[in-house]
């Protein structure tokens, strides 16, 4: 039986619960996991944005489909190099608000499809 995504339980301003995972600002999800997500590892910041460094993680992990949250206020960007490395992984791309990005992720993850994403709960 392959792994099912966790369950985004709440966002709020700052704040996210992910069922199994605990609460936090900032989540990388994937099938049968996830973890905080630290901008540092990367470098990233709301321009340009989320970077093909910051996906690397869930191709690992086989999302077929990615969901990526541009921040309560639409700040953060994603880079043209992350999306053209999605899309030669054969990868469905959703990128919305948080909160829609969430529940996106949610719909997608009950579904049972390999449904990951990265999720960003301020600004």
């Amino acid at each position: 039986m392959d792994a099912k995504s966790p369950v985004i339980t709440h966002v709020s301003w700052g704040r996210m619960e992910i069922d199994g995972l605990g609460s936090g600002k900032d989540f990388k999800l994937w099938p049968g996991g996830g973890r905080p997500w630290d901008w540092n590892e990367t470098g990233t910041r709301h321009a340009p944005g989320i970077q093909a460094a910051d996906l690397q993680e869930l191709l690992e992990h086989g999302c077929t489909v990615v969901v990526l949250s541009r921040g309560m206020e639409l700040r953060l960007q994603t880079t043209g190099e992350a999306l053209r490395a999605l899309e030669q992984a054969g990868v469905e791309v959703h990128v919305e608000e948080t909160t829609a990005a969430a529940e996106t992720y949610n719909r997608l993850a009950k579904a049972g499809g390999a449904v990951g994403g990265l999720f960003h709960s301020t600004c």
